[in-house]
């Protein structure tokens, strides 16, 4: 499990609301260390649910919890600008018996406010505002993104089914102007030309928009200092151009949150999954749990790494002598994505740019000078 989730203390709380939240309505029960106190259903308004609160616990240390999902932060919001502790929970995380064949919004609240108690659950670090917004925009680029590949292979598809060849282009890059140029005037009967038009017409549309928030976004980031220097410090690892680094920001969120070297890893599901028991130790192939955008992104930037970095690129080969030929470069891959994942822990968190090895050796001879 990522160390990016964190838990509460259960003894320093005497009072624990367990909320299952819909777009329409809140479902909450309240425990105590004796027992359950509580059980409404609320309207989705958090000052009534504060309010309840106050009228019925004034004097109680209180802390909330609810699932994560499609009704954001905004709960999570107004209740902690009240002063109070919440925890936003992922739902994989919540403690399920698998003999539980009864769901309801009801018995979801009991259940969290029963672990919250336990002491089970595992709050993630919701994101600030900043991290918040990026997050946005980046998840809007990676639909545009996929949009424009998608349109492209919906018209290589139908050239493929109508028995057109698609027209020359360059092996690197086969959607040169020339080439949507030819697409656009090639001699068809009348219903595959105005089905090929308006694909290669979403086509732009959306390469169009793709552009437009890419803009967007690099403006919101110069505007943002904080994001502006992360951005920067994460560009100074070899192999890591900006968007890279954006999207990875966008998921990492706040650096005050980062702990330890291991927790970026994790986030990005590149720890291996473990069976481990007595003296037998098992390993298997990575989690793959988080972004899996962020995730193939750090994979294609360690490609470029140890092209530009001695220190990488030994450690590429000496993984692959490892293993069988067959899949020694794929482990071995993934293995340098997951070093760079300390670097970037300690870029990020130490607030300082990376340097190779051989100029922080001749940096640290200076300075005993």
């Amino acid at each position: 499990m990522s160390t990016h989730y964190f838990t509460i203390k259960p003894l320093q709380y005497d009072v624990f609301v367990g909320m299952d939240v819909d777009k329409t309505s809140i479902s909450i029960t309240v425990v105590s260390h004796e027992g359950e106190l509580l059980q409404r259903k609320l309207p989705y308004d958090a000052a009534n649910l504060l309010a309840l609160i106050a009228k019925r616990f004034p004097t109680k240390k209180i802390a909330f919890c609810y699932e994560a999902g499609p009704t954001g932060y905004g709960l999570y919001d107004q209740i902690a600008s009240a002063g109070f502790n919440c925890i936003v929970v992922p739902p994989a995380t919540v403690p399920k018996a698998p003999s539980e064949r009864v769901k309801t919004n009801r018995l979801d609240s009991r259940k969290l406010a029963e672990s919250l108690r336990g002491g089970n659950l595992h709050g993630i670090h919701v994101p600030t505002a900043p991290y918040r917004s990026l997050r946005h925009l980046v998840q809007l680029r990676e639909t545009l993104l996929h949009q424009v590949v998608s349109y492209k292979n919906r018209i290589k598809g139908f050239l493929l089914m109508e028995g057109i060849p698609f027209p020359p282009a360059t092996r690197r890059c086969q959607w040169t102007q020339k080439v949507l140029e030819q697409l656009k005037t090639m001699p068809l009967p009348i219903t595959s030309r105005f089905k090929l038009d308006s694909l290669l017409y979403q086509l732009q549309s959306s390469k169009i928009q793709l552009n437009q928030i890419t803009t967007g976004i690099q403006k919101y980031c110069s505007e943002e200092p904080e994001l502006s220097e992360s951005i920067q410090l994460l560009m100074s690892l070899p192999g890591i151009a900006w968007i890279v680094a954006m999207h990875l920001l966008a998921r990492i969120g706040d650096w005050r949150y980062l702990q330890n070297p291991h927790q970026i890893a994790g986030l990005l599901g590149l720890i291996p999954v473990e069976d481990s028991t007595g003296l037998v130790i098992n390993r298997g192939s990575i989690t793959r749990m988080g972004d899996s955008a962020a995730r193939n992104k750090l994979i294609e930037t360690a490609w470029t790494a140890i092209r530009y970095d001695q220190q990488l690129r030994e450690f590429f080969l000496r993984v692959c002598l490892r293993h069988p030929r067959q899949f020694a470069k794929r482990k071995a891959i993934v293995a340098v994505a997951r070093k760079l994942t300390i670097r970037i822990y300690v870029v990020l968190k130490f607030r300082r740019p990376y340097l190779p090895y051989s100029q922080f050796l001749a940096l640290q001879e200076q300075t005993r000078r």
